[in-house]
């Protein structure tokens, strides 16, 4: 099990790393967020609530990929104006949660952070999963990157959701909190970026 003096190294390295890579991508940053308002013709910073670290609710940033409108679990790429499209293929939307992660309200790895309604539901030996900050990547997320191709081919994605993909993510949450450590933590890391 992840220990108090686990998290701080954790926190520190996050807090490093984010200063490294921030000047990095603050330019390409600036300039999607400009063609994602163009393209969306709203904000290009996208803002929702998560549940984060403790069931703590905490406004996560995206660069917005999706036009108006009522969008569907399962067919969101179906929202997505071109660029977005792009955006979304190679995960560059998430760029700004580098922010997050310096402000605190996540780490580089870790469980994604969901809406309200899941993980702020989480019983027993489950809520461990709230003992860590959410992450930007992680065991389930890279298991589960085409979640929305796999979503797309359900007959009903919101109960294929809740039912399957939700109940797995949680048992592999579980396993990474039990048995973390730094060099899995490089390990996702390098995963996610090839």
């Amino acid at each position: 099990m992840i220990t108090k003096s686990q998290i701080k190294l954790k926190r520190v390295f996050d807090i490093l790393l984010a200063l490294v890579l921030i000047p990095i991508i603050i330019i390409p940053l600036i300039i999607f967020l400009i063609l994602a308002a163009l393209e969306t013709r709203l904000s290009g910073l996208f803002k929702q609530d998560r549940v984060g670290q403790y069931g703590k609710i905490f406004k996560i940033y995206k660069i917005r990929t999706l036009k108006k409108g009522n969008h569907e679990l399962g067919q969101l790429d179906t929202y997505a104006a071109p660029f977005g499209k792009f955006l979304r293929h190679y995960k560059l939307d998430e760029l700004p949660q580098l922010f997050n992660v310096l402000f605190g309200d996540m780490s580089f790895v870790g469980p994604r952070p969901d809406i309200v309604g899941f993980a702020d539901k989480l019983q027993g030996e489950d809520r461990i999963i709230l003992k860590i900050k959410p992450g930007v990547t992680g065991p389930a997320t890279l298991k589960y990157k085409d979640e929305e191709a796999i979503l797309a081919l359900q007959d009903d994605p919101e109960n294929y959701n809740r039912t399957i993909i939700w109940v797995d993510k949680v048992e592999i949450n579980k396993k990474y909190v039990k048995n973390w450590s730094f060099y899995l933590d490089l390990k996702y890391i390098v995963q996610s970026i090839f």
